[in-house]
């Protein structure tokens, strides 16, 4: 691997502008072709094999419009002034029914006006409007459409607010100022890290080339693949991330490189073949880590890991191309432009810096830094034994926002289980003749009978008469975990040759929720294991491997504590933007404890491990050059610490600063994944790169490149560490040590 990219290295130095020009022609061509042609989304949040989808299908055969997900819009109506029965008012809703008529798609409209329609004070009223033929995936865009369409209702002086139809998969999470404040922060951190203009523009214009790229091979992939609505966001996300990390790592060391005095095309070349290296294997770890979502049995995760994955394929093949080539074009350039006051960070060593200073301080004393490390992650992590997983309802939203504001006035005027019905669809064992077959009504006692169900609408047989369906209330709100108790009672009801299934965003949650417990272990699993056989292959050292593998799970550990505090127990859920209920006493609203979405933690594990596996392999291939130099295994930790350190932070506070602005976003998973993606990369980069990984290595000693010798003939040299004719020599070189030596 060091020949070979350092050939390739080499060659882009040299022939720059057409490196250049090609990734700016193909990132044009890719995202200009996916913005003319922008293909359809498929936010299709189903889980094949649970019993939800099943009553999901079963919703589509014979029981008219409006049944399956996307098929009915609701709109609360709002009097503060008096009943909606009074004549002026009662008429305006009339009319606001007739255009609501109108609309296309809408097959029809159910009055407020009927039972179960308005509230028992008479001020709350609900709009049901049954479409069919209307695009599912544009639901939001529907909704909004009616709510239009009902203006005389508003003409009155009532308040409209259309009821949120829509599943989490169906949010589209818009890109906006948070990104554009990640990189202006990116590139102050760069001109701090790097002390000189030029030197800072570079990750940002190659990561900028590699996002680009990546959305434009993932939308124009949206026309024969479906394409979920959230995959540009999670694509821009960790491909800038990644993208800048990569070059900036590049950069760095090849601004070490001139400091010593190697020529500009020659530095290049050993930096591609060098660090080259550690770029490619890093992010083959985030790869493996997003692939592995394909294992959890959720189709719409398994498509957001893949596509994340392109993000990051473009983001290694720039970083080993394009950067290179701007290198070469900008020579001894890539210094100028120094800011006054700020030191260039460009020299060849790392003695004498804050970083080098923590690593010989470390190196004296592994025990005690070992000790104090394990300490504090325990404590970051402790909380994580609080964390409280569940479906997360719209009365957590933003306040003052129109899914807020309707799950309020449905709760206040129906009851808080009107926000989450059950969809209750039961074959039978024979065709009926209609919904008052005395099967039927066994059926719906049965369903009324459920402890928690708070009301049962009338029965509705399919056309086939083989199946039946009710729609049930539970009395509890959607985010409530007793609503998932009464899914799972509905759904044991025996009835002799009727198999009852459920189905509506209560049961599809706590479906999801049962697969990810379920297939969580098997992800995890493979994650550590393949990335743990990746870092032996990069470094021969199955110590090693393993303890990398071990650190990046404790730095997990750290970020759900701190998701457990601010979202389990409530501490800080008002820091971050998250609105308690109206009228909360002092102490609920300092601690408001939010639910974390069940699928949170798994999408979590699997981009925090590949990042933090990131960091890993830079620090570890220092080390490792270091090491086969002069053999002095503490030595090499303190001067690796000292190399690393600064470029390690520089990147960890761009990635800090990105997941921070996330935060700012009203949606709650959004803010979920902001805390703990910046909560995890800020402790990798300090405690764990900074302290507790030095201290083991440190006190393992020649253990870290410890390989049995059977495995030492079997593995590949793939030699990442990219010592061969990259280092001057000071003895002689150091070979991993074997059994028996």
């Amino acid at each position: 691997m060091t020949r070979l990219l350092g050939r390739l290295g080499g060659w882009c130095a040299r022939h720059g502008w057409i490196v250049l020009i090609s990734w700016v022609i193909a990132a044009a061509a890719l995202m200009g072709g996916s913005l003319a042609f922008p293909s359809p989304t498929n936010s299709d949040a189903s889980i094949p094999g649970t019993d939800a989808q099943r009553a999901h299908d079963l919703m589509k055969d014979g029981f008219g419009s409006g049944y399956a997900t996307g098929g009915t819009v609701q709109l609360l109506l709002y009097s503060a002034d008096g009943p909606l029965i009074e004549d002026e008012r009662k008429q305006a809703v009339e009319r606001a029914m007739d255009r609501l008529r109108t609309m296309p798609h809408v097959t029809k409209v159910e009055t407020p006006f009927r039972a179960g329609g308005i509230s028992s004070n008479l001020q709350i009223g609900l709009i049901t409007i049954r479409m069919e033929g209307n695009d599912s995936d544009k639901i939001a865009q529907t909704t909004q459409e009616l709510s239009k369409a009902a203006e005389p209702a508003r003409d009155a002086g009532l308040e409209v607010v259309p009821a949120d139809s829509s599943t989490p998969a169906d949010k589209e999470i818009k890109t906006g100022p948070s990104e554009i404040i990640g990189v202006i922060c990116a590139l102050l951190v760069l001109v701090f890290a790097f002390g000189t203009l030029v030197a800072a523009t570079v990750p940002i214009f190659a990561a900028l080339i590699s996002v680009a790229t990546g959305l434009g091979v993932i939308g124009l992939l949206g026309w024969v693949v479906d394409m979920p609505k959230q995959a540009g966001i999670m694509a821009t996300m960790i491909g800038l991330g990644v993208g800048i990390d990569y070059a900036l790592f590049l950069l760095s060391r090849h601004r070490r490189l001139l400091a010593d005095g190697v020529p500009v095309v020659e530095s290049v070349r050993r930096t591609v073949a060098s660090s080259g290296g550690a770029v490619v294997f890093a992010g083959g770890t985030v790869i493996i880590a997003l692939s592995a979502l394909l294992l959890a049995g959720f189709p719409l995760l398994a498509t957001l890991g893949w596509v994340t994955g392109i993000s990051v394929v473009a983001a290694v093949l720039t970083s080993v191309t394009l950067v290179p080539a701007l290198l070469g074009l900008l020579g001894h350039r890539v210094n100028s432009l120094k800011v006054p006051l700020l030191r260039s960070a460009g020299g060849s060593h790392a003695a004498g810096t804050g970083w080098a200073g923590l690593g010989a301080w470390v190196a004296r004393r592994p025990w005690r830094t070992l000790i104090g490390s394990v300490i504090v992650l325990g404590a970051l992590a402790a909380p994580a034994l609080a964390l409280q997983l569940g479906p997360l309802d719209e009365g957590y939203g933003a306040q003052g926002s129109e899914p807020r504001r309707a799950y309020e006035l449905m709760a206040t005027g129906f009851g808080p289980g009107f926000n989450g019905p059950l969809i209750v669809v039961a074959e039978l064992p024979s065709k009926v003749p209609d919904a008052d077959d005395p099967l039927v009504k066994d059926l719906t006692r049965e369903v009324e009978d459920v402890e928690g169900v708070k009301y049962v609408a009338d029965p509705k047989a399919n056309t086939s008469g083989r199946s039946v369906l009710i729609q049930a209330i539970p009395e509890y709100a959607p985010s409530d975990e007793r609503s998932a108790q009464v899914v799972r009672d509905v759904r044991a009801i025996s009835l002799p040759g009727v198999d009852v299934h459920v189905g509506g965003k209560v049961a599809g949650l706590t479906d999801a929720g049962d697969r990810m417990n379920e297939r969580t272990p098997l992800v995890i699993g493979v994650v550590v294991l393949l990335s743990a056989l990746l870092l032996l292959l990069a470094f021969r050292a199955p110590i090693v491997a393993v303890k990398a593998a071990v650190m990046n799970l404790v730095s997990l550990g750290a970020a759900f504590g701190a998701l457990a505090m601010v979202f389990s127990i409530g501490l800080g859920s008002g820091l971050v933007g998250m609105d308690p209920p109206v009228n909360s006493s002092f102490v609920q609203t300092i601690f408001f404890s939010v639910p974390i979405e069940s699928y949170v933690p798994l999408m979590l594990f699997a981009v925090l491990f590949g990042l933090s596996m990131d960091y890993e392999v830079f620090l570890l291939t220092v080390v490792r050059q270091s090491y086969l130099r002069h053999g002095d295994n503490a030595r090499a930790v303190a001067e690796g610490l000292g190399s690393t350190g600064r470029v390690i932070t520089s990147a960890a506070l761009i990635m800090v600063a990105v997941f921070v602005a996330f935060i700012a976003y009203p949606d709650a998973m959004v803010k979920t994944f902001g805390v703990g993606l910046a909560v995890a990369i800020a402790v990798d980069a300090t405690i764990i790169r900074g302290f507790l990984v030095p201290a083991t290595m440190v006190l393992l000693g020649r253990l870290n490149w410890w390989c049995p010798r059977w495995l030492d003939r079997i593995l590949p040299n793939l030699s990442v560490e990219g010592h061969e004719e990259d280092e001057p020599v000071e003895q002689e070189r150091r070979e991993p040590v074997t059994a028996g030596v």
